[in-house]
């Protein structure tokens, strides 16, 4: 068959991203409980300011030819504060398992501020998404230094995608850039997640939130993933063994890494407090079942759009700082909508075949519902 162009493929994602972001069940469609309260659309979206953006790359069938195809790829991006502002956040970051890529947290570290968006992409494509996106710096006049350092990180789509034909390109990320809204986000096969599996699944991108009750200040927690991590056993599903009683069922994806963790929040954080959110998200990730393996590039990074105008560079700035006494339930949120992050991924995905007919199976639902009500963990309705 004959490969879609770049354009036509941007076009053709932009539309199937929309429509899969309002159509496909989630994990609470499908009767799966969940602790907290989410927000509006349950997605990191729901920290206000924050704009998501994603190009999916898919075309071709059949065997590899490397730099021809199959091509199951993509990039998703970030912002903060949204297109219209260069107004850098404070962030922290934490690798549970460094078999992985995320650029720019030397200076992260040292800086305290993350000064753009925060990109994921495939493996062997962070380089063409890090030069495009100080191009796209450049180009807005949002440099904050003579150089940038942007945030780009990883996890390998190989079995299903030609990752060393290196398809995503420069426009790939401008247009996931320029595409960024707030609302409802795409989950599953889009974005940086569309040739990703994890559990033995299909699997890919996903995401949660949590709203905090008034009384500990009304904040909200949002977390988005791209998942690529863990062995079919070990699955876990709001408790439930769910792995280990889906094991022998169906065909499964073998383990090769990694998943990254995106945490968004407008409480008032300093770095070295949404260091400790950030660390948070590893909790959230066990209680799906992860050990975090040692292929597995496991980077989390956590920033609040709190403080606006903290960066600047005359005068004082005056910012506000939540007391460490009072982190506790940014941590509980983090913890849940991380787990329901990572479980919207898995729910969200389709089954792919990929490069030479590999083909990894979405996980069944009305398999998961009959699991999860064995160990009468089901929320039942009338559509379950």
């Amino acid at each position: 068959m004959k490969p879609l162009s770049h354009a036509a493929i941007i076009m053709l994602a932009a539309h199937v991203a929309a429509l899969h972001s309002q159509t496909k069940p989630r994990a609470r469609d499908l009767g799966v409980p969940f602790h907290g309260q989410p927000g509006p659309v349950n997605a990191i979206t729901d920290v206000a300011g924050v704009e998501v953006g994603m190009t999916t790359l898919i075309s071709g069938s059949g065997a590899l030819k490397i730099g021809s195809g199959p091509v199951r790829t993509g990039v998703t991006a970030i912002l903060p504060r949204g297109k219209g502002s260069n107004d850098p956040v404070f962030a922290g970051w934490f690798s549970l398992n460094g078999n992985g890529e995320m650029t720019g947290t030397t200076w992260l570290e040292e800086g305290g501020f993350l000064e753009g968006p925060v990109f994921i992409t495939n493996t062997h494509s962070v380089g063409v998404v890090r030069d495009a996106a100080i191009k796209w710096s450049v180009d807005h006049g949002y440099l904050h230094q003579p150089w940038s350092l942007p945030v780009v990180a990883e996890t390998w789509d190989g079995s299903l995608n030609d990752i060393n034909g290196f398809h995503v390109k420069p426009e790939h990320v401008v247009a996931a850039l320029d595409g960024a809204r707030r609302g409802a986000v795409a989950e599953g096969n889009v974005g940086g997640g569309t040739g990703m599996r994890c559990y033995g699944f299909k699997c890919g991108t996903g995401t949660s939130s949590r709203k905090i009750d008034a009384q500990n200040g009304g904040y909200t927690v949002g977390v988005l993933v791209q998942a690529n991590h863990g062995t079919r056993d070990l699955l876990r599903v709001a408790g439930v063994p769910v792995g280990a009683e889906m094991a022998t069922e169906t065909p499964a994806a073998d383990e090769l890494g990694s998943i990254i963790i995106v945490v968004a929040t407008d409480a008032p954080l300093m770095p070295h407090q949404l260091k400790r959110l950030a660390r948070r998200a590893s909790l959230g990730l066990a209680r799906t079942g992860s050990i975090s393996s040692n292929g597995s590039g496991d980077i989390f990074i956590a920033f609040s759009t709190a403080n606006a105008g903290a960066d600047k560079s005359e005068g004082l700035a005056q910012l506000t700082m939540l007391p460490n006494d009072r982190m506790n339930p940014l941590f509980e949120a983090t913890a849940q909508a991380t787990e329901e992050a990572i479980i919207n991924a898995l729910i969200a995905a389709e089954t792919m075949t990929g490069i030479d007919n590999h083909k990894v199976i979405a996980i069944p639902h009305d398999r998961l519902r009959q699991v999860m009500r064995k160990y009468n963990r089901l929320i039942e309705s009338k559509s379950n």
